[in-house]
């Protein structure tokens, strides 16, 4: 143990006293931080700015109708009803109808008006739109130069269908006094689940699911622990594969066994890790203070965080040893960061299908498999319906016990690893140090 703990204070200190180390420590979160700034102060001046949209309207009578709905929800959602601030562009509508009757030419020219950045867009109403039988009412046609998510298409949809209930509404002979009533929507309200107060028995008030505490928070915590644990074993592996190509192991074998040794590099990997996350978490906690934000910070959870946090690295940094010691240069370990790398990149992939049913079959049993439960079950875990207080508990115990089978068999591939030479070793030659040793 003595030999370990040296092995693992040299290594940690050469590494946290570099200025790549401490500058990666401090700019991550600035850079993180910053662009979050960045769309933050891009998303208000656009919000400030004033956005022409034309209408075309093929049938001739909804033009007018389609144009004052449009104008009474952007006048009511343009501003937040709390804070006051603005969070929307302000819209202005125009009809336009073709001089000579041909509605492609008109489609060209404001096609034209778009492209100069005159027009932000223009919308196509078809013929049928307002009476369109017993069939499927045909889709409105929005025209823009936008990309990806349309913010406006989505907004739009609602007025579009307020201005087109309004005509039919007149048509059938309703006032236009009555409208407002006949048009008022249901609001949906996201709650969380009910729970009850373990000591008193009493059923507590449901709360309100906030975007932030819903998906922010646990993003935040998966991105985290993703990115500690990726820059702690890719930097493993590299640095072991080096230091073989130097020969210094075959010094310090003279003073350490290969477990001492792969251990003690493991040690300071999880040192370092345990430093950086401790900053985060802290920084995190006094910008929420801040911000008074307090109240969303998932305290709960925190302490598996660094469970998990320690299994994650445990293993990763042992099997970046392991393949470390495998190959004969630096340019093989570069061709293995891929598959290392493969257990924290999945379940980041398998977010979002893990967010819309965290609780479901799928995400359970995902959240259970050892290599992706430290991420996959820290995000169940932080969302505000939380999981079964049997789930942690089960996942914790396939982490333990994989991270030990691992860890084990990664030294035995250290073992022979390290004094290694010649050809790389297959994946088969692989398995078989391990299982022999």
């Amino acid at each position: 143990m003595h030999r370990i703990l040296l092995i693992a204070k040299r290594d940690f200190i050469a590494t946290v006293m570099t200025k790549a180390f401490i500058f990666g420590l401090l700019i991550l979160p600035i850079l993180f931080g910053g662009s979050f700034l960045v769309i933050a102060g891009m998303q208000n001046r656009a919000n400030q700015q004033e956005r022409h949209v034309a209408i075309l309207d093929r049938t001739g009578a909804v033009a007018a109708a389609v144009i004052e709905a449009a104008d009474e929800a952007n006048r009511k959602d343009m501003f937040d009803k709390l804070t006051g601030r603005r969070t929307m562009p302000q819209y202005r509508f125009v009809e336009s109808t073709p001089a000579d009757g041909n509605w492609d030419h008109q489609r060209l020219a404001l096609s034209d008006q778009v492209r100069r950045q005159e027009l932000f867009a223009f919308v196509e109403i078809a013929p049928d739109a307002l009476h369109p039988g017993s069939g499927q009412a045909p889709p409105i046609a929005v025209y823009s130069s936008a990309g990806g998510i349309d913010l406006f298409q989505a907004w739009f949809a609602g007025p579009v269908n307020d201005g087109l209930r309004r005509v039919r509404l007149a048509q059938l002979g309703v006032s236009h006094d009555q409208y407002a009533e006949a048009l008022t929507p249901v609001r949906l309200e996201s709650m969380n689940l009910v729970s009850q107060d373990p000591r008193t028995n009493a059923i507590l008030e449901p709360r309100k699911k906030g975007e932030v505490e819903s998906f922010a928070v646990p993003y935040a915590l998966v991105l985290m622990m993703a990115m500690i644990v990726l820059f702690s074993a890719n930097p493993m592996l590299t640095a072991v594969a080096e230091d073989k190509t130097q020969r210094v192991f075959e010094m310090m074998l003279a003073s350490a066994t290969p477990f001492e040794i792969m251990a003690g590099k493991v040690l300071a990997a999880l040192a370092r890790s345990l430093v950086s996350s401790a900053l985060y978490i802290v920084g995190g906690i006094l910008a929420l203070q801040g911000m008074a934000m307090f109240g969303l910070i998932p305290f709960s959870v925190l302490p598996w965080f660094f469970v998990y946090l320690v299994a994650d690295v445990t293993l990763m940094c042992s099997l970046g040893a392991a393949f470390g010691s495998a190959c004969n240069s630096t340019q093989d370990a570069q061709q293995l960061v891929g598959i290392l790398m493969l257990p924290v990149l999945i379940p980041l992939m398998l977010m979002v299908t893990v967010l819309q049913q965290p609780n479901g079959g799928m995400s359970t049993a995902l959240s259970l498999f050892p290599l992706f439960t430290p991420i996959l079950m820290m995000m169940r875990q932080s969302m505000p319906g939380g999981v079964p207080a049997w789930q942690p508990w089960v996942g914790l115990a396939g982490v333990l016990v994989f991270s030990l089978v691992g860890t084990w068999a990664a030294a035995r591939i250290f073992r022979i690893g390290i004094l290694f030479q010649g050809t790389t070793p297959k994946v088969a030659d692989l398995f078989r140090w391990a299982v022999r040793g």
